[in-house]
């Protein structure tokens, strides 16, 4: 029926900032990025991977009215409606390291976990993002 999974959505509160932090920090790159006059559609994804995109979207129409559009930001800003996701590394800690150095601010350290080692991070926006390096 399936075969795969190509968009995933984040909310996020300022577009450029949010391209600052996912290609300036972490190193994804821009996949799109479209003007559509009622909405910027702009997605990121892990370079040379495209097959799954994270699209970076303002909370609003045309989808919500400007009341729940507000509640979402309010949430959000609070931390308690961000989106998630994981993303893989082949070296956890030297990635931690490096995003360290970039400005990135961690809310856990590496860590030995049954499934391998992980860390995690939270986006400007309140987004929570795991990096993981699959136990191999």
């Amino acid at each position: 029926m399936f075969n795969a999974i190509t968009h995933s959505q984040m909310y996020v509160l300022d577009q450029d900032e949010a391209v600052a932090f996912y290609v300036g920090k972490l190193g994804l790159e821009i996949n799109t990025d479209i003007d559509l006059g009622f909405m910027r559609w702009l997605t990121v994804n892990v370079p040379g991977r495209p097959e799954h995109q994270i699209m970076l979207e303002l909370p609003g129409g045309p989808q919500m009215s400007a009341e729940t559009a507000e509640q979402v930001r309010d949430l959000l800003t609070k931390g308690a409606m961000g989106g998630r996701f994981i993303l893989t590394t082949d070296d956890c800690r030297k990635t931690y390291e490096t995003l360290l150095a970039r400005g990135v601010e961690f809310t856990e350290e590496p860590e030995e976990r049954p499934y391998g080692i992980d860390c995690s991070l939270r986006d400007p926006f309140g987004n929570l993002i795991r990096v993981n390096q699959p136990k191999g």
